[in-house]
């Protein structure tokens, strides 16, 4: 497929497939800025839950160490809160005031995934919106004398193409939406974690489960 084929079948939608390409473009910038940070999340995320999991009990030293780990993602601003908090605060007031900085940190991670759900809704009907204006160029061709029948059904392929290229944007776009949905859904979950952690482990109680391994369980199961 040449350059020239390109712009003929762009000029035979009457441009629609130049919108296409920039929401093909403006989709695949969208879905690397959103994997590069929530996968960043996701990773400091698991290393905070594990960490935090080892531990019985959490000092102010401690919590403060975690925030510094975590640097500017989502986990550092409930670290933070957890932090300001522990000294001057019962259970409930500090669950409450870490559930206030789990629901400002949210909209950060889904931001920009409308623009995605738009694009995947969009695109088709772009698509079909192209093929029809390609249609009447292709069937014009018989209202000229001594039109060839291959003018007529090379035009209805020519025109095809643009309905085509919105259901593969659209369908790499709706993958793309539901994996990042997930990974959002994924954050949240280590946030709402970390929160209980946290209340577990500064409540006073003088024990705290540990995350055993699977040698350490079956170890305990034969003992008993």
């Amino acid at each position: 497929m040449t350059l020239a084929y390109i712009i003929h079948l762009a000029n035979y939608s009457d441009g629609v497939l130049y919108v296409l390409a920039v929401l093909f473009l403006l989709a695949a910038a969208v879905m690397l800025d959103r994997v590069w940070h929530l996968r960043r999340a996701i990773l400091r995320g698991n290393a905070l839950v594990r960490r935090m999991a080892s531990m019985g009990q959490l000092s102010p030293g401690d919590l403060e160490q975690m925030r510094d780990f975590a640097g500017k993602q989502p986990e550092a601003v409930l670290l933070d809160t957890a932090l300001h908090h522990i000294a001057d605060a019962d259970a409930e007031a500090m669950g409450n005031r870490m559930d206030e900085a789990i629901m400002l940190v949210a909209p950060r991670l889904d931001r920009r995934l409308w623009v995605l759900d738009t694009i995947v809704t969009l695109a088709p009907l772009l698509g079909l919106f192209g093929t029809i204006i390609g249609m009447f160029h292709a069937f014009s061709v018989l209202a000229k004398p001594g039109h060839a029948p291959a003018e007529v059904t090379g035009g209805v392929a020519d025109a095809l193409v643009a309905t085509a290229f919105g259901i593969l944007i659209a369908m790499l776009g709706l993958a793309a939406f539901n994996m990042l949905s997930n990974q959002v859904r994924l954050i949240l979950h280590q946030l709402e974690t970390l929160k209980t952690m946290i209340l577990n482990r500064t409540d006073g109680a003088p024990v705290v489960p540990l995350m055993r391994n699977r040698h350490s369980l079956k170890a305990v199961t034969s003992a008993q």
